[in-house]
């Protein structure tokens, strides 16, 4: 491991991403939000706002990777309208500076483009979204945060990633020289990466806490659900001898690839995996053992065994 890990946490960070999910709809049918939340949002918008975050669907999706940079780069008192200010009042050539070390292709019309495009969207679902449910999940997050910071002390900055992030491995990339994790409460259950040339940034989710102490635990039924699946148990079984590819996978049990996506989320998400990640294109899934302890943790604890 030569790359240093910092664990970053503000509601910037669940902001854009959820401002992220509802414009462009990308993985919704695998979050916990499900389908459903963007039709509750939905109708909190006039016909005319809403006409504003249909066209933001079809913007470049390259454009949060400058949206998750400047970010990263945000003053770190900023809350979200001083940080909305500030982007808005900085000249576009100190906005350059700042992201060339991300992003080296950006350039200054880019930038204009995004702060002009997004700013007046993001300031309208912070007012008309964001700002309600924050409460909800700041304490949550900043928790997490500190919880994972003391870690950084104790644990290999390995382990703590796929702890962090429920099966993620990093593969050696010499030119890695900083991974950011943040805790998300919009994208549980997955992981999502942002890569930069020598930064790489992980959002990991958090679940809520159970409301229903007689009701089964949302992990428990990602575990039971993941494996409710005959083909899925095979799929487990034969990645349990080396670390596996997309690719191999569709060679050797001959299965589309939407199938086999679908399949690896599942098991994925509900922690039985671990992911290889090898660079921004390529990853490799073997089998996670804690995940499968876990299973028998959840369920006793559930039962009161």
């Amino acid at each position: 491991m030569t790359y240093l890990v910092k664990v970053d946490v503000s509601p910037i960070y669940d902001l854009l991403s959820s401002f992220m999910i509802y414009t462009t709809r990308k993985w919704v049918n695998n979050l916990d939000i499900g389908p459903e939340w963007i039709d509750e949002i939905k109708v909190k918008f006039s016909p005319e706002v809403d006409i504003l975050f249909t066209e933001a669907a079809y913007f470049p999706f390259a454009d949060y990777d400058i949206l998750y940079a400047l970010t990263i780069e945000r003053n770190p008192s900023s809350d979200i309208h001083k940080f909305f200010d500030e982007l808005t009042t900085t000249t576009v050539e100190a906005l350059y500076h700042q992201l060339k070390p991300y992003i080296p292709t950006v350039t200054t019309d880019d930038i204009e483009r995004v702060i002009h495009r997004y700013i007046p969207l993001l300031r309208i679902w912070n007012d008309t979204y964001f700002n309600d449910v924050k409460p909800q999940f700041q304490p949550l997050l900043e928790e997490d945060a500190a919880e994972k910071n003391e870690l950084l002390h104790k644990m290999d900055a390995d382990a703590l990633l796929e702890y962090a992030t429920g099966g993620l491995v990093l593969e050696p990339r010499p030119e890695l020289d900083k991974v950011i994790i943040i805790p998300s409460v919009h994208f549980r259950p997955i992981n999502t990466y942002c890569f930069y040339p020598n930064v790489l940034l992980i959002q990991y989710p958090i679940d809520l806490p159970e409301v229903n102490e007689d009701e089964p635990p949302t992990c428990l039924i990602r575990l039971t659900r993941a494996l409710a699946n005959q083909e899925r148990l095979r799929l487990l079984r034969y990645i349990a001898d080396d670390p596996k590819s997309l690719q191999q996978m569709m060679v050797d049990l001959n299965q589309s690839k939407d199938k086999l996506m679908h399949d690896l989320m599942r098991l994925r998400v509900a922690g039985l995996l671990r992911i290889h990640l090898m660079d921004q294109d390529t990853e490799k899934f073997s089998i996670r053992p804690d995940g499968i302890s876990e299973l028998n943790i959840f369920l006793e604890s559930y039962m009161r065994l």
